[in-house]
Parts: structure tokens; sequence; C-alpha cells
């Protein structure tokens, strides 16, 4: 960004009135949509920051943090991976003695609304959860100057700071365990494949697969997007292919997958092993009990904090990049007692 860019040069760019520029800068009626993407399409190619009152003091600190999930208010308060991810960033927030700003956004529009909101200089810096591959979200984000640090590793943007889990190690050592206990066709609910996880988890199977000397049919995977009900229904066309082990992408998915076996009238873990990916559900909510990949998100989202904040006071610096190991958690639900 161009320190010295006012809003006049933002007017003159877009080829806009000062007036119009203003207005579509606070998200004011009036402005043909046309004229809005103009004016939105320069500010963010540029990275143009306004600079409110709140940045006059002498401390250059709002005291503020933002938090954006790329999720449905739905999906926020049902998938227990947002409440360990926040209470990880709050608990160190407030240790820093900073407050958390929440925004949720669930389509582009909501992406383009959100962006001139953050951006006003009203925030220290944003945490971002990574969304679907290619978020535009980010790519404003890393065109302008606030400080940012992506929670999971974004696919085509080496210049961000970022802080993740090992995904495609667990997922591999998720598989190899099924192998191990002699499973012989083990199929896979990967996670949405629009997302860094989704698709590492995936290679993560097809890797141990290969390691085993052993062929990646297709037809036992089958794509899913951590719900539920993707588990559910990803169970249901897998059955016909009689896989005797499944790896679900996610805890969620993995839930819906027991169901759908317990409905073919088939048991867990005697005829279909399964093992799943979060260790976030507690074992009350699964039965048999779950074994599964504990990956450490509350420790993710500390992380996540500490990071932005060492950027906020360091400014100029090379990204950073953080990625926890997982770990195989070993329960009923895979026919293996015996702790790795």
């Amino acid at each position: 960004m161009q320190k010295s860019l006012t809003l006049d040069d933002i007017a003159t760019q877009a080829g806009v009135s000062r007036a119009t520029a203003s207005r579509v800068l606070n998200d004011r009626p009036h402005v043909r949509d046309e004229v809005r993407e103009r004016v939105w399409q320069v500010i963010q190619e540029t990275g143009y920051q306004p600079h409110p009152v709140a940045r006059s003091l002498a401390s250059q600190r709002t005291g503020i943090i933002g938090l954006v999930i790329p999720h449905t208010t739905e999906g926020f308060f049902t998938d227990p991976y947002f409440p360990y991810l926040t209470q990880g960033i709050a608990y160190t927030c407030n240790e820093h003695d900073y407050i958390i700003s929440l925004f949720l956004i669930q389509t582009q529009e909501d992406e383009r609304k959100l962006y001139p909101r953050i951006s006003r200089g009203l925030l220290d810096g944003v945490i971002v959860q990574v969304g679907a591959i290619g978020d535009r979200f980010i790519d404003a984000l890393l065109k302008g100057t606030i400080p940012s640090v992506v929670v999971g590793r974004p696919q085509h943007h080496p210049e961000a700071s970022y802080v993740d889990v090992d995904n495609i190690t667990g997922a591999y050592n998720a598989v190899m365990h099924l192998l191990q206990l002699g499973r012989k066709r083990v199929a896979t609910i990967t996670g949405d494949m629009d997302t860094t996880a989704g698709l590492d988890r995936e290679e993560g199977y097809r890797r141990a697969l290969r390691k085993r000397g052993l062929p990646v049919e297709e037809d036992l995977i089958v794509h899913g997007d951590f719900t539920e009900i993707s588990g559910y229904y990803g169970m249901q066309r897998l059955l016909p292919y009689e896989p005797d082990a499944v790896f679900a992408g996610s805890d969620m998915m993995a839930m819906g997958a027991i169901r759908a076996i317990k409905q073919a009238n088939l048991s867990v873990p005697e005829d279909i092993a399964i093992v799943g990916y979060d260790d976030l559900l507690p074992d009350r909510m699964i039965s048999p009990p779950l074994t599964t990949i504990h990956q450490p998100i509350h420790r993710v989202g500390v992380k996540a904090v500490e990071i932005l904040l060492d950027i906020v006071q360091k400014e100029k610096e090379p990204p950073r990049r953080i990625i926890f190991d997982t770990k195989l958690i070993v329960r009923e639900s895979c026919g293996s007692s015996a702790s790795t």
C-alpha cells in the first residue's frame, strides 16, 4: 500500500467523485452496483486504508482483533471445531488485554461488505479461518496493510502467515492403523475438497495405501463437507462397495457414517471399522467410542493470536508458519483397544 494515498486518489483512479468514493467506503446507499464494484476494486488493488481518529492516538493501537469465520451461523454454533478454536483465541486475547470482534461470512456479498469494515483502521489485526480455496477475502487482506494470520494452510498464498496441523500425516496414520489391523478395503469420506484440510486428508489416505502397495479404488472415495449429514450420505454411497473400514475426515462425518452403518444392520467395528479426525466430541456422543486423530485446536487458536500480536509489534517480518503435530487416539470403533 502507498501510504500517501488519499480518498481523492481512490476517487480519481475509479473515475468517480470524492463523495461517491466516500459513500462506497462507508457502505452507504444510492450508488450503482457497477460503480460500487469499480471503487472497491481500486481499494482492494491498492490496499488503501482510511485513518480514523482512533489511529491518531499516540499508541496507534485499538486493542481489538477481528476473527473472521467463513461459515454459517448455524455451522459456527453446531460444529465443535469453532468453539475450541474461539476459546483458544479468546483466552489469549484476554491474557494480552485484547478484545475479539467476530465476523461470520457466508457469501461473496458478505465478503464484499466485510472488507471495508475491517480496513477502516478499527482493528489492530485479523485472524481468518481459511475457507474455500481461492477465498477472495484473504486476497484482499494480503493486498492491504492490516496484519493478519490465517488458521489453516491457504492454498495459493505463500506470503501469508498461518497456523495449521499436519493433516497429511494425521490422515496417513489413521489409515495405516486400519491397515495394520488387517482391514483390506479401507474407504474414506473426505472433507470439503475446496479446502486444504480436505485435500490434505485425502492425500494422507492415498499415501497410506501406496505405502502398503495397495491400489487406490476411486469407488472407495466419497466427498463430504465435514458435516454429520454428509458422513451419513457418504457412508450410504460406500456400502454397496463393501468396505471393511472407513477413515472419515472429521468426527462429525464419522458420527453420520456410524448411523448409516447401523441402519444397514451392520456393526461397528465388527463389520466396518471407523476412524475419525478431530477428537473434539465427548465420548458419550458416539457409540462405540471413536478412534480418531487428535488435533490441538485450542493451541492453534492460542498460537494464531501470539503470531498476530508479534506481527502487529514488529510489522515488516517474513511470514510465520506453524504446523502442529497430530496424534492417533485409539478407542473401540476401530476394533483395537491398544494405544499407539
